[in-house]
């Protein structure tokens, strides 16, 4: 099983074996249920579909009060689908929890949406110094962009010219985050660095 659903808790710190402090991110992972197996024969491609989160019956549509109910379980909030052939060892309704998929794990790859920044200029989006000192009469462009390209040819910017724009609320995926500790009793996993996105927002963590 190559991940489960969870919720980013926030960050916190522990002490290494070294004694030096290490940032860490808390994630609730799981329980997670499974609520459709895709197969070959049936679908074209084999994978597993786990829902997490519970949700109040009166929030959810009848199509999926139905694909809950086949599965044996009650609405969730999430749904994901992890693509590999589990179909031998994995049936409708199981639970998969963090001790199942993290016990022993060394590294994770934390799949979330990051923060969103609405429309943010280049100083902020891109790095950019901005134009520089405000002799010659420049009190005015201080974070502007400056030239965005050449003259008579080609006579426009060039696709991809880093300028101002929407920043922010993107899938991101950080790879290879070091796991610090499991802790299976609260279905929680703590790892070394940052994770995309707010508290409380949804991650998908794979091993």
């Amino acid at each position: 099983m190559p991940g489960l659903i969870g919720k980013k808790i926030g960050m916190t710190s522990v002490f290494g074996a070294d004694g030096k402090n290490i940032p860490c991110t808390v994630i609730e992972a799981g329980p997670c249920v499974v609520t459709q197996i895709r197969t070959v024969e049936k679908d074209g491609y084999a994978a597993v579909q786990l829902a997490y989160d519970e949700m109040s019956e009166k929030h959810a549509s009848k199509a999926l009060k139905g694909h809950f109910e086949k599965a044996g379980t009650t609405p969730k909030r999430k749904l994901v689908e992890f693509k590999a052939d589990f179909e031998q060892e994995l049936k409708l309704g199981d639970t998969l929890t963090v001790a199942d998929i993290f016990e022993g794990v060394q590294f994770v790859d934390v799949v979330g949406t990051s923060k969103g920044k609405g429309f943010q200029g280049v100083v902020k989006r891109h790095g950019f110094a901005g134009v520089g000192g405000t002799t010659h009469g420049q009190h005015n462009r201080l974070r502007h962009p400056g030239s965005l390209g050449a003259s008579s040819w080609p006579s426009r910017v060039f696709k991809g010219m880093r300028m101002a724009g929407h920043m922010g609320n993107e899938r991101v995926t950080v790879f290879n985050l070091e796991v610090i500790k499991v802790m299976p009793e609260n279905n929680l996993i703590v790892v070394k660095g940052s994770v995309p996105g707010a508290k409380g927002s949804y991650v998908i963590v794979e091993d």
